[in-house]
């Protein structure tokens, strides 16, 4: 018996500049993923348990797109994102330099909105919505 697919209303997306060395990627991926988490506690799901009843942490109750795009995608995303007024993550270069959240944090707020040098978004919403965000971006590979 084949399960029917799961259709959630909405999406998580995340977009990284084409330009990140591997460990980049990774790094980016899972800060902007933990912003969208704190977005709401109903994104995760319920705990893991093998056959022998060892317990694992819970994860996201649905899948995360990871997309690939230059410097001009990203500002053209954010700036989609901002408009359609979705739930936005947002990494910066900047971000590379620093060791913990409250620096993390300087770095942003110490740059204006259409200066930020994006390397990453992340963002929640309807899916038609997150689709036309992201629309010309490529799956990353």
């Amino acid at each position: 018996m084949t399960a029917e697919p799961v259709r959630f209303d909405t999406k998580i997306a995340v977009l990284l500049r084409d330009d990140l060395a591997p460990w980049q990627e990774l790094n980016v991926t899972s800060f902007l993923v933990s912003g969208v988490v704190a977005t709401d506690a109903e994104l995760i799901g319920e705990p893991y348990e093998d056959a022998d009843g060892t317990r694992y942490l819970a994860m996201l109750r649905q899948p995360v797109v990871v997309l690939a795009g230059d410097a001009a995608m990203l500002a053209t995303a954010h700036s989609r994102a901002l408009s359609r007024k979705l739930e936005t993550a947002v990494y910066i270069s900047e971000m590379f330099a620093t060791g913990h959240d409250t620096a993390n944090r300087a770095a942003v707020r110490a740059v204006a909105r259409d200066s930020l040098d994006l390397v990453g978004i992340a963002v929640i919403g309807p899916r038609n919505a997150v689709d036309r965000t992201f629309k010309g971006a490529a799956l990353h590979r």
